[in-house]
């Protein structure tokens, strides 16, 4: 079990929310200053916080996990159980160095339904299928 501290803004006040990561079980239990707590399973670790995003849409988590460009391929969620992704901009292939850690912080394009992050992925995806390699 991995602890991750994530800034978040809620009732427009910043504060940490505590996730504990456990990737082998692709599970993170959520604990808020205020001393709730809940525990999220997933397909993978980035399912997971997809979850808490969507269940607590009126706070903003400022981690590149819920930045609007970031999703994990097949592969990056299997090789990392979600942890890892990649950050895509339209247009451009994604590469190494595309690749992020979903925990690290973000204040860009954060959103509050996952659902807006797969959007993006395919219009990503539509972006780059005429460019050659």
């Amino acid at each position: 079990m991995t602890k991750q501290v994530v800034v978040i803004i809620k009732d427009g006040k910043r504060e940490e929310a505590q996730l504990d990561v456990d990737a082998a079980k692709s599970t993170i239990s959520l604990t808020f200053k205020s001393g709730w707590k809940e525990k999220y399973s997933g397909l993978d670790v980035y399912s997971c916080l997809g979850e808490i995003i969507k269940e607590h849409s009126n706070i903003k988590f400022l981690c590149k996990g819920a930045k609007l460009s970031v999703r994990p391929s097949s592969m990056s969620s299997q090789m990392s159980s979600g942890i890892v992704a990649y950050d895509h901009v339209l247009g451009v292939r994604a590469s190494r160095a595309s690749l992020v850690n979903i925990f690290d912080y973000e204040d860009q394009q954060i959103v509050s339904d996952p659902q807006l992050q797969k959007d993006y992925f395919f219009r990503w995806l539509e972006s780059i299928k005429d460019i050659d390699e």
